[in-house]
């Protein structure tokens, strides 16, 4: 079975940035060289998609101590801290353009995957990011989404979906899992880099899963919270939250469920289930597979089968084709930019986000809103990249 979490025990890097950006390799056995002939790219402006939904979209970033359990991987570190990156529904006009991410965590992402290909940090951290900082909330209570992205990569991997979901009506909250990505920022200047990216811990995805879950289960309560650091807590609706994934990240959004009845439905994005749901499912709630169509058909990661079968309440299971593992993420949009095809990518990268953003978009529009969702119930026109699987 094909593991699509894209980092091997044995150290294998599981993820390739190429020239001048990223260029995602398509297996955890191999790293492909850089193409011949390339060069850094310096004078290239990379953008995200714009978010389609009405509402402008705020950000705002927290640090989040969890005094009340010691940090799983590096225990000498003290209290678990995390950040996230909670994007919001906001007026227009108000607030400043957000950074994509920082040029410290730029430089470490570039160092450990692209060592000596002389990129200049900027050229990733300088992306055009559509969320602002200090933007005013629009007025309501939102559904909230966390997003946990894929191993070895920062969270702000996502932020593409994570503005969508914010322009359709979401509060969403973006959560690095520290020790597990290649660096993240702190307030306090300091930039913490993956302690377990080349050899995983004593239990493996497993304990990772489970390390996850507390994360979500925490940073939900402190969103949803009394003494919330968030000031905008009241927008959320607390009876309302799902969670979706990337790779170990949508391993972990089952994890999630199974762990906390709060999170009502959840998203797996091309990752293997470590921890098989539960034989009942995850509570009867509802659940999304999305992959891609090379390796999470029926019958290529059987995982996926099992859990179709655990699975009891209202399912999809989606694959899309000609997309590859990083196609769920900001990556191959940017790599696109510069120019850049991804091994065995044979759909183009505005088109695997848009409807990354589409389907995640009507599963919680449904799920967590109640609206009906059409292209949840059968093949659409629309996108005929992606097929129903009923197993």
């Amino acid at each position: 079975m094909r593991r699509t979490h894209r980092i091997a025990a044995s150290g294998v890097l599981a993820i390739v940035l190429s020239l001048p950006l990223v260029l995602p390799i398509a297996s955890a056995q191999a790293a492909a060289p850089a193409p011949a002939g390339a060069a850094a790219t310096t004078d290239v402006h990379l953008a995200l998609p714009r978010p389609t939904g009405p509402h402008a979209v705020g950000l705002s970033t927290l640090e989040l101590v969890d005094t009340h359990r010691q940090d799983p991987w590096v225990p000498s570190a003290g209290p678990r801290r995390l950040m996230a990156s909670v994007f919001y529904p906001a007026r227009p006009g108000s607030g400043v353009p957000a950074p994509y991410m920082t040029a410290a965590e730029a430089a470490l992402l570039l160092q450990k995957q692209a060592p000596g290909a002389g990129i200049p940090p900027g050229t990733l951290s300088g992306t055009r990011s559509w969320a602002r900082t200090g933007a005013r909330p629009a007025t309501g209570r939102f559904p909230l989404v966390v997003l946990s992205p894929g191993f070895t990569l920062p969270r702000t991997t996502l932020s593409s979906l994570a503005e969508e979901l914010a322009s359709r009506g979401y509060v969403v909250a973006l959560v690095n899992h520290t020790y597990e990505d290649s660096g993240t920022t702190f307030p306090d200047g300091r930039t913490l880099t993956c302690t377990i990216c080349d050899t995983l811990p004593p239990g493996g995805w497993i304990a990772v899963n489970e390390s996850r879950g507390k994360d979500v289960s925490f940073v939900i309560d402190q969103l949803t919270g009394r003494h919330s650091p968030w000031p905008y807590r009241r927008m959320i609706d607390g009876k309302r939250i799902g969670m979706a994934g990337h790779s170990v990240g949508g391993s972990a959004a089952a994890s999630a469920m199974a762990a906390d009845q709060r999170v009502q439905a959840g998203v797996d994005m091309d990752g293997t289930f470590d921890v098989r749901p539960p034989a009942a499912g995850v509570g009867g709630r509802p659940f999304l597979l999305l992959g891609t169509e090379s390796e999470h058909a029926p019958g290529k990661d059987t995982s996926w089968d099992q859990a179709w079968a655990d699975l009891s309440g209202w399912k999809r299971w989606l694959t899309v084709a000609g997309a590859v593992h990083f196609n769920f993420t900001d990556l191959p949009v940017l790599a696109s930019q510069l120019g850049i095809p991804l091994p065995g990518e044979t759909i183009a990268a505005e088109r695997a986000a848009a409807i990354t953003r589409a389907y995640v978009g009507a599963f919680f529009d449904l799920q967590l809103k109640g609206i009906p969702q059409p292209l949840l119930d059968g093949p659409s026109r629309a996108y005929p990249e992606v097929m129903f699987q009923h197993p």
